[in-house]
């Protein structure tokens, strides 16, 4: 009898004349990597978090937090670049958003009524890494300066007030963008559309006094979210630990969200909870056994799912995994990049382009830089 992993479909059938089950494996997906490549276009600047989209008119949409020094600093913009040719080459980033603080993690969509839609969140964590501590005394005196002069573009009430998660919207393919607005939750890669004309946002509702996660519905594109569920807690899990939510409808109509989690059970995995009534309950999340985070979920053209999500410990990278199964069972992993310099990488996403293959974008920090990059791989499933 074949040794098979513990993902792989097992399937018992009584052999003709001997009367006992033999077992077919499953194939495994594996990756035929096309392209690796550093596709960021201001050197002089650290990039973060991304997220790629792909218009039904096939352009490529890509979002990123960039215009920074550091993975915390008062930089942050949200910015915006585009691709005509699926991702061969990429326009100058434009600035869609810059507040007095840290615009950080950026998302994207298309809805299927053309609006786009960008998210991010707002933070301050800068003043409470260095400022606070004084670290910034020890500084040169050109950066200290510039620093504080960015801290103190408005008064600490205002900075205050600038703390939230936030969503803008454009309803002319991005040449005109609306005032920012509440988004009532955030993730990295922001909301998703349903077959039934809903967006379904998963997320955690940042900078509330009541911490929940869980998904916020639109019925009219995006211009208005209202709470539609709390996914509930896992036994002996703090709701705090669970961050940084990305879902995905599945062919049979099942909804998968998947939660970056820092409980110390299945610490620095990814949980997973379903719905099958369109978001108005969830299930307990449970661990898929697989260590990274956080997750991407992406419908392939033929029913599978995709999810993608950043590696951080050896190999450092990014990696895949397939679903055949509207996501109750989830494939070995497929590497999508296996050669990173070491933690401050990640957050990839990816689309399918129009022969089939895969676009993948993240974020790294490459050997010997202290600013991050963004890098993109073109691959295919074999």
């Amino acid at each position: 009898m074949q040794t098979l992993s513990r993902r792989q479909l097992l399937t018992g059938v009584a052999a003709a004349g001997f009367g006992f089950p033999f077992i077919i494996r499953a194939v495994e997906p594996k990756a035929k990597i096309l392209g690796t490549r550093v596709i960021s276009l201001r050197p002089n600047h650290y990039h973060g978090w991304p997220t790629l989209a792909r218009r039904k008119n096939g352009e490529l949409l890509l979002v990123c937090s960039g215009g920074r020094e550091s993975h915390v600093c008062p930089f942050g913009q949200v910015e915006l670049m585009r691709s005509s040719d699926d991702g061969k080459t990429w326009s100058f980033p434009r600035v869609l958003l810059d507040s007095p603080i840290d615009d950080r993690d950026a998302g994207v969509l298309e809805t299927a009524k053309g609006t786009l839609l960008a998210t991010t969140f707002t933070s301050n964590a800068y003043d409470e890494y260095y400022l606070k501590k004084d670290s910034h005394k020890k500084w040169p005196e050109e950066k200290r300066s510039r620093w504080l002069a960015a801290h103190n573009r408005v008064p600490a009430a205002a900075r205050k007030k600038e703390l939230g998660t936030w969503m803008i919207r454009s309803t002319d393919g991005g040449v005109t963008w609306s005032p920012r607005y509440d988004s009532l939750v955030n993730s990295p890669h922001g909301p998703v559309d349903l077959k039934d004309g809903r967006l379904l946002y998963a997320g955690k509702n940042l900078w509330r006094e009541k911490t929940w996660i869980g998904v916020c519905e639109s019925k009219d594109d995006g211009q208005s979210w209202q709470r539609l569920a709390q996914i509930p807690t896992r036994k002996g899990d703090d709701p705090k630990q669970y961050h940084e939510l990305h879902a995905v409808e599945a062919t049979n109509d099942d909804l998968i969200a998947h939660i970056r989690n820092h409980n110390k059970k299945n610490a620095g995995e990814t949980l997973q909870s379903e719905s099958k009534d369109g978001g108005k309950t969830w299930s307990e999340p449970h661990n898929i056994d697989v260590w990274g985070l956080p997750s991407h979920l992406l419908r392939l053209k033929d029913g599978r799912l995709l999810m993608s999500y950043g590696h951080r410990r050896k190999p450092y990278g990014n990696q895949a995994r397939v679903s055949a199964d509207h996501g109750k069972t989830w494939s070995d992993p497929i590497i999508v990049s296996g050669d990173g310099a070491g933690h401050d990488l990640g957050y990839p996403s990816t689309v399918q382009i129009e022969d089939g293959s895969l676009v993948t974008v993240w974020y790294e920090k490459l050997a010997g830089d202290s600013l991050a990059v963004l890098r993109q791989a073109r691959w295919k499933l074999a």
